[in-house]
């Protein structure tokens, strides 16, 4: 079934300027102008990220809508995909990000505005580490998008963590993935948005 409302989801410090969520707006604002776009600030907290995005979308049919997410992104569009029982796209997803976020309390700035400055604040680890959710338990309803060149996760630990999903495992590329212009096609193949002939490549190992 063909999906009719996306849910994009910024990763840390990121914000709906993320070159990747503007790439896929501009797609479908061209070929698609009919698909229920949204993509959030999102808040600091974790807990009221997820709340932020369950609030908003509640009206939305759970079987004709996806959530995708980046980096802690990835984690959020994890922890509501098991819960709502949605497609999602992760790119290069954080499995343990109150773990990798523990040094990063404190006053941080905005990747795309350096003027602007939020407190990432030591109970929204806590927060993080409540969120966690099981195992996958639909690999077939994810496409994971994982680089071997991400300099900030381990793509061994994001491909352990997806079995049996979707995607594609990238030689290269980087924790942005820059190239991401070459795995849209993919992406939309999955969402059933574009062509269906080779859908979303192998499955993760």
């Amino acid at each position: 079934m063909a999906v009719t409302h996306l849910l994009y989801l910024h990763g840390f410090r990121s914000s709906p300027h993320s070159f990747k969520a503007k790439m896929l707006a501009a797609w479908l604002a061209e070929h698609r102008p009919d698909i229920t776009w949204w993509c959030p600030q999102l808040p600091p907290s974790p807990r009221s990220a997820i709340a932020l995005a369950e609030r908003s979308t509640d009206g939305w049919p759970r079987a004709t809508m996806a959530v995708l997410g980046s980096s802690l992104g990835g984690f959020y569009a994890t922890v509501l995909a098991e819960r709502w029982g949605c497609r999602a796209v992760v790119i290069n997803p954080a499995v343990q990000p109150a773990r990798d976020l523990a040094g990063f309390v404190g006053e941080q700035t905005a990747f795309h505005d350096p003027g602007q400055r939020f407190e990432f604040r030591r109970e929204f680890i806590d927060e993080l580490r409540a969120l966690v959710p099981g195992p996958v338990t639909q690999p077939a309803r994810y496409f994971a998008l994982i680089a071997k060149g991400d300099e900030l996760l381990s793509w061994r630990e994001m491909s352990a963590r997806y079995p049996g999903a979707q995607g594609r495992l990238l030689e290269g590329s980087d924790h942005g993935v820059s190239d991401f212009a070459d795995h849209l096609p993919a992406v939309l193949r999955f969402l059933q948005l574009a062509g269906n002939d080779d859908l979303a490549g192998p499955a993760i190992p």
